[in-house]
């Protein structure tokens, strides 16, 4: 238990560090150049502005992106594509359960006598 803990402070205090470097990032650069999104390190993108239903969707569900892990909408880090993730969920049980069996019609109704 102490170690999930320990863990689990450890990656809070990575995605706070990693909000303040974003942060100072943005405020180091003259106001006219401030965008308010981008990658601190190159590597971990960050968007501080506000969101909007079509960034909401294209990082949420976005059958046109083969990213699992798509730019979060606010904040630091990633979003995860859930239409990619259904994907890959229906990939593996398929490979798992094998083809998916045909369905059998409904049963008729018998007409009364």
């Amino acid at each position: 238990m102490r170690f999930v803990r320990r863990l689990r402070r450890i990656v809070k205090l990575a995605g706070f560090g990693l909000m303040v470097a974003a942060i100072s990032q943005e405020m180091s650069k003259p106001e006219s150049e401030r965008e308010w999104h981008g990658k601190v390190l190159g590597v971990v993108p960050y968007d501080f502005r506000p969101p909007t239903w079509d960034r909401i969707r294209d990082a949420y569900w976005n059958p046109s992106d083969p990213r699992l892990f798509t730019d979060r909408v606010f904040g630091v880090g990633w979003a995860v594509n859930l239409y990619r993730a259904k994907e890959y969920l229906e990939e593996a049980f398929d490979s798992l359960m094998g083809e998916a069996k045909p369905t059998r019609p409904p049963a008729r109704k018998r007409a009364a006598r």
